[in-house]
């Protein structure tokens, strides 16, 4: 297959490509600042990269700025523009393509979904947030975003290409500077406690089930529309540090208030939502479909991480 990843520099983009290249697969990833002119973009015009989806078989477009970042005005708007813009002209040029993809995977995220304790949110029946009565009102910009995002796959004209919103949650995978390669930093450090009251629901995805599962929807033609991406067993928060801090043989992990996480934010340069807001999401419509996961519990996800990070260090 040639496979065509535009935002695909990052670190879930390096997953898939080191994936695909494995399996024989032709990658091909656009970025800014790509050194082939055919696969350099600024993510929002039409350019000589359109060439690329004439013949390709699949597309899955990662772009967007991270939003491990402060919530600025300035950086809001940037997150809904990369994403809106980007897919926008996807979809522009799958349209005008003499030779559309099969399949477009649409990176979407699992933050669509409300703050909630009370019941896991899948694709059928989740609650699409922005009203929730206990969150700060400024975590509604999130859902905006992401509704945005979506609503620019869905008014896409590419009746000739099946397009999936890939819900996604946290990648966990050893990759340094990835979101699991912080989170053990932390926690060797003995940061790795209860962040406030520690009920929030921690939902994530080990990297191989999350390559196996873009390539069960590349393969599975009836799959289409919103599928949450996420592994089947999210835990509070305070039991997802446990976990962690027992994979990582470590005893001690200091609790953290609301207000100390604030300035921890701070300090990082981050967002506190990121680690607040109660994200319980199900992957319902994967499961009925005959998926099957490699790491169902983050017990095993955490031990299986470590291992290899730990390896790859001593390399």
């Amino acid at each position: 297959m040639k496979i065509v990843i535009p935002g695909g520099s990052g670190q879930v983009g390096q997953i898939l490509a080191r994936s695909f290249r494995a399996s024989g697969d032709e990658v091909i990833i656009f970025s800014r600042g790509a050194e082939d002119p055919s696969h350099r973009w600024d993510g929002k015009t039409i350019g000589s990269w359109t060439t690329h989806i004439d013949d390709c078989d699949v597309v899955i477009n990662l772009a967007g700025r991270s939003v491990n970042c402060r919530y600025s005005e300035k950086n809001l708007r940037q997150m809904m523009d990369s994403r809106v813009d980007s897919t926008r002209v996807i979809g522009q040029a799958i349209a005008n393509s003499s030779s559309p993809p099969g399949v477009w995977l649409q990176m979407s995220t699992a933050t669509i979904y409300a703050h909630r304790f009370d019941a896991a949110n899948d694709e059928a029946t989740g609650i699409i947030g922005g009203n929730e009565p206990d969150a700060p009102d400024y975590w509604a910009r999130s859902i905006d975003i992401a509704k945005a995002w979506e609503r620019e796959l869905e008014q896409a004209t590419t009746p000739a290409t099946r397009t999936v919103a890939l819900r996604t949650a946290m990648v966990m995978s050893p990759d340094p500077d990835g979101v699991f390669d912080v989170l053990c930093g932390l926690t060797r450090k003995w940061l790795g406690g209860k962040i406030a009251s520690g009920k929030q629901y921690v939902s994530w995805i080990h990297e191989h089930d999350f390559v196996s599962a873009i390539r069960f929807l590349i393969d599975n033609d009836t799959m289409q529309g919103a599928v949450n991406l996420a592994a089947p067993n999210p835990l509070p928060q305070a039991e997802f540090q446990a976990g962690l801090r027992n994979a990582l043989g470590v005893s001690v992990g200091l609790p953290a208030t609301k207000w100390m996480a604030e300035v921890g934010a701070v300090l990082m340069k981050t967002d506190t939502e990121l680690i607040l807001k109660s994200r319980r999401v199900v992957p319902e419509r994967l499961v009925e479909s005959g998926f099957e996961f490699q790491f169902s519990q983050w017990k095993d996800a955490a031990i299986e991480l470590v291992t290899r990070q730990r390896a790859a260090q001593v390399r």
